[in-house]
Formats: structure tokens, sequence, C-alpha cells
């Protein structure tokens, strides 16, 4: 059995050297833990710091493509290597490499496809109440569009076996975070939470800027997700409600129509018609949506089908 610990790397020069000292190269349950390192367009001297402290294996970007992409060519690279069980950590050492065994083990067992680490986030002192009330609610959000009971959904400290590794594919480019949570649910995957542990602060988090940017852009993102893996239940709502506006401005009209005897309110005929015409419009979206989704489940099937022919044909040398 072979674990590979991946960690998707932009100018982690300082922080990568104590993140590398406390990984280990033995966990219980596997003859062969290997590191990799995904250089994510660094400009600093990160490449040649992984290379000091003995990471097996490193991509590299020539130019930054963000944390999601990263986080998607470690997981293809890992396949290749012929990784039983894929660890992902950051490299900023904020998760306590101590729990890797925590995350692989359920995963050994057979009990879990996909399992994420649930940080002690009303403990840590570096989280504003702000951060920590927000990452709550994010969690509670996405647990409620999935149907699972994810406790702490932003955590990148997680474990995948390969066969949820193969299914996995991030559009984002923002972040993976949320929607391999989504994704893996859709697809029937097994995901659970262990508690974690944390380290210091070593810097400033790169993916949450300002509060601000961090709540606009994880609506968007969740209303994205919902519109991809749900574009039925999406549309279909939102041209019912723009149907139903329209079909009270509507009665509105007839009211006045009949009690005044047709005077006046002509706006209120034009508005309605536009706001059925939208619904009825919307309506008409989901279904070819529906058709859509089911075509690019179709696709998701042939493409998992053919990394596991690969990663077959890698192993026997065939």
């Amino acid at each position: 059995m072979k674990l590979i610990i991946q960690i998707p790397c932009y100018n982690e020069e300082e922080s990568l050297p104590e993140t590398l000292s406390q990984l280990p190269r033995e966990v219980e349950g596997f003859n062969k833990v290997e590191w990799l390192v995904i250089n994510d367009g660094c400009t600093d001297n990160t490449v040649e710091t992984a290379k000091k402290y003995g990471v097996d294996h490193i991509i590299c970007f020539n130019k930054n493509k963000g944390l999601a992409s990263a986080f998607m060519s470690g997981i293809n690279a890992c396949i290749a290597l012929g990784a039983d069980v894929i660890v992902n950590t950051d490299a900023d050492n904020q998760y306590n490499a101590e729990d890797i065994p925590k995350l692989t083990r359920p995963v050994l067992e057979g009990r879990a496809d996909i399992v994420i680490g649930a940080r002690p986030i009303e403990k840590i002192k570096y989280f504003s109440p702000l951060k920590k009330l927000l990452q709550k609610t994010g969690s509670y959000i996405v647990s409620l569009v999935s149907n699972t009971t994810i406790i702490d959904a932003p955590s990148g400290f997680r474990a995948f076996n390969k066969d949820s590794a193969m299914r996995i594919n991030v559009f984002s480019k923002y972040t993976y975070t949320l929607e391999t949570i989504i994704q893996a649910a859709e697809k029937n995957m097994t995901i659970i939470s262990v508690p974690v542990r944390v380290n210091r602060n070593l810097r400033k988090s790169r993916l949450v800027k300002s509060l601000i940017s961090y709540i606009r852009r994880s609506i968007l993102t969740l209303l994205r997700f919902f519109a991809v893996y749900n574009p039925f239940k999406y549309f279909v709502i939102i041209g019912s409600v723009l149907f139903f506006f329209g079909f009270l401005i509507g009665l509105r009209f007839l009211y006045f129509f009949v009690t005044e005897s047709g005077n006046g309110h002509i706006q209120s005929l034009i508005l309605s018609a536009i706001l059925l015409g939208m619904g009825f419009q919307t309506i008409l979206v989901a279904f070819l949506a529906d058709l859509l989704a089911v075509n690019r489940k179709i696709l998701e099937d042939v493409q998992y089908k053919l990394r596991k022919l690969e990663n077959e044909r890698t192993k026997t040398g065939h």
C-alpha cells in the first residue's frame, strides 16, 4: 500500500521547511510513504527547499494557476504514481501532521472514501469571532446542500482513497474544498469528518484576503455548484418564483380591470407579461440544463473508466 502526501505550494520558501520536517515517512497500514509538492508558479526558492528536504515528486507550473488547479494536478499525479491513498495538506503547516493516521485509518478500514480533518474552530486563537461564525455557517450550508454532516467544510486536510480520487473533477479556480464535498455526495461517496489538531499560525491566509471578499466568493461558488450539480431544481425554483410574481401581478391587473372598467394599470399588465415569460423560459432552461447534467455524468463515468484503465496499465507495465 502506497500513501502519497501532496502539498500545493505558492511561494512557501519560509513555511515549507517546518511543514516538511513534521511530515511522516512511516504511517501505519502503508509500506511506502511518499511526498509530492505542486509548484504553483512559485517565484521564490520553494522548489529548492522541497528538494533539500527530500520531497519525492515535484510538479511545476510556469505561472500561478490557483489552489484548485494545483490540488487537481496533484491528485492526477498521485494516481499516475500508483497511490492507494492520497493525503492533502497545506504548506503553511496549519494542520498537525501527527494526525495523518487519523485521516487514513477510516479509508484503510473501508469506512470512508474521503476523510476530512475537522479543526477545533472555537479554540483557534488566530481566527476572529466573525471568521469562526463564517466557517460554521459555510459548513452548515455545504452540509445542507450536499446532505452530509461535514463539521469543517473549508478544511484542506483530507484523505482520499484511489477510487474517489479518480472520480473527482474540480471546475472552480478559487478552491477545491467545497466542490469536492458536493461532488462526492452527488456520486454517493462516503465522506466523514475526524477531529484534528492545528499548529501555530505561520502566515496570513492567502485564500481569505478579506472577509467581504471571502463571503462574496463563497456565496457565488455555492450558487455555481448548485447550478452545476442540481440544475433542474435550481432553475425550476428561479422560474417558479418569477412565474408566481408575474401571476400575482396579473391578478392585480385583472382585479382593477374588472372593478374600474378597464381603466389604467397597463404597467402591471406589461410587468406581469415579462415575469410570466421569464419564468416560463427559465423553467424550459431547467429541462435543458438537466439534459446537460446527464451528459456531464456520462462523460465523468467515461473519464473515471479511462483513469482506472490507465492506472491498471501503469501497475502491470502494459
